[in-house]
């Protein structure tokens, strides 16, 4: 009797000790493969409690929370011959975790050489005016790319975004300088726009002070108002130059009365006769000097033989 509930405890004590080295326990963000024999069983175990067969099965467990990986710095030359240096991070789940843990040996290692190489590539297709301002339309682009062989290996990929674009200090320069001129240029336009504007509504209120002189006495009143409420000791006042043309106008139509008063005058004046032609007086040639003949050469003896020939 004795050795019989010996012999049940000890099986019940063994029974336990397989149940416990069959049972798992499977995280909430965790799903488990089963491996039975090496031969990979369907369907993944879920969060919980699950039992093994001892000595025939073994569990891989995967984790399915949303993964955050940086992808490190990736220097190239963009479409338009800039040579850029861009980083990016890849937000990635997995969504199967059999075929994650049988297709690839290791996804998050292969997912983060995929996101090198497809960011050197989309910057090699890229101008840098993309990289800098259309980066909704890169990021998409990214992660479709990233995606493709992802897909296979039962790993999503939720998102791709660029994080940082270093460009040469050279190009920032050039950039700055760019940016100077056209807000420069912007500041121009405002600057004739403004001008024109004003040109129009002195245009119009030149036509409108035509049509009503008296607006432009009012005008003149309201101006000398204006400076009249100043504290100063002098007042200017402006000087119409409407007048002045009245008195240049006057100026010219008196002017030509008066020359053509003088005209008559003139032509009734006696004219003074012409003087007499004067005769020139007649001049007689001087009698010809008489032609003076050279005197003649007087003749000089030979010197002598042994005599002195110098004379003077």
């Amino acid at each position: 009797m004795d050795g019989a509930v010996v012999a049940v405890v000890v099986v019940a004590v063994f029974l336990l000790l397989v149940l416990k080295s069959g049972m798992r326990v499977v995280n909430q963000v965790e799903r488990g493969v089963v491996f039975r024999l090496g031969r990979a069983l369907p369907g993944a175990r879920q969060p919980g409690i699950t039992f093994l067969v001892p000595f025939a099965d073994r569990m891989r467990k995967v984790n399915v929370q949303v993964v955050t990986m940086p992808v490190p710095t990736q220097e190239g030359i963009t479409k338009d011959n800039v040579s850029v240096k861009v980083d990016a991070v890849v937000y990635f789940r997995v969504v199967d975790p059999v075929r994650a843990a049988i297709e690839v040996q290791d996804y998050m290692f292969a997912v983060g050489q995929v996101a090198q190489s497809s960011l050197r590539s989309i910057i090699g297709k890229s101008d840098l005016d993309d990289l800098l301002s259309d980066r909704e339309r890169l990021h998409e682009g990214l992660a479709l790319m990233i995606d493709s062989p992802a897909a296979g290996w039962g790993v999503h990929i939720d998102r791709v975004e660029i994080k940082d674009v270093q460009l040469p200090e050279s190009l920032k320069r050039s950039m700055s300088r760019q940016a100077e001129a056209e807000r420069e240029r912007r500041a121009r336009v405002i600057t004739a726009d403004g001008e024109f504007q004003a040109a129009q509504q002195l245009a119009n209120a030149s036509r409108i002070m035509s049509d009503t002189p008296e607006a432009m006495q009012l005008r003149l009143l309201q101006t000398v108002v204006e400076v009249a409420a100043e504290k100063n000791s002098t007042l200017v006042m402006p000087f119409p130059v409407e007048l002045l043309r009245y008195f240049d106008k006057a100026a010219q139509q008196f002017g030509g009365n008066s020359g053509a008063a003088n005209a008559p005058a003139q032509a009734a004046a006696p004219q003074p006769a012409a003087p007499a032609p004067q005769t020139a007086p007649e001049v007689t040639p001087a009698p010809a000097a008489p032609e003076l003949t050279p005197p003649e050469a007087k003749q000089l003896p030979e010197p002598r033989p042994g005599e002195d020939s110098g004379r003077p």
